[in-house]
């Protein structure tokens, strides 16, 4: 039962009455309905309180946070649910890495002699018309990172090799 006399939002839910040992109380208070509904939804009120009664007192909060964040990812996205979120973080810190690791490159590509002179001897490219199609060039730079990261020299000085 919480504090003020009104049922926790679990047992409001649930429609049933909170008592003096209710195991959501502490956790779903009456003025966060949503918190538990999410997580009645996805993992059942049955399950979580099972899992509450199992695990000790002092991590019962850390488990329910983590139930509601997990229920709310589940609702949001019915197929990843908090694995989205996962993936988007882990794409990140790879493209991150990526920069790091090329920065230093891309800085002393820029400011050589070699550069510059291949930049201003590049053709143009040819105009597009609506009859070819169109070349992907997204990956050009990639391919160029990876010749230069492994240590070798091989295509050093800006132009490609063929």
């Amino acid at each position: 039962m919480s504090s003020s006399n009104s049922p926790c939002a679990a047992c409001k839910l649930l429609r049933r009455k909170c008592t003096q040992g209710c195991v959501f109380a502490p956790y779903f208070p009456p003025d966060q309905p949503a918190k538990f509904a999410n997580v009645h939804k996805v993992f059942g009120a049955s399950n979580v309180s099972k899992l509450l009664n199992e695990i000790p007192v002092a991590q019962r909060e850390d488990a329910v946070n983590s139930l509601a964040y997990e229920a709310e990812a589940r609702l949001r996205d019915p197929v990843y649910g908090c694995v989205a979120y996962i993936s988007v973080l882990q794409l990140k810190i790879k493209q991150a890495a990526a920069y790091d690791g090329t920065a230093p490159f891309l800085i002393q590509q820029q400011a050589s002699p070699s550069a510059l002179t291949y930049r201003m001897e590049e053709p143009s490219p040819p105009p597009q018309s609506s009859g070819h199609s169109h070349v992907d060039m997204s990956h050009a730079p990639q391919q160029q990172r990876h010749q230069h990261t492994d240590g070798s020299d091989e295509g050093s000085g800006g132009a490609p090799t063929a």
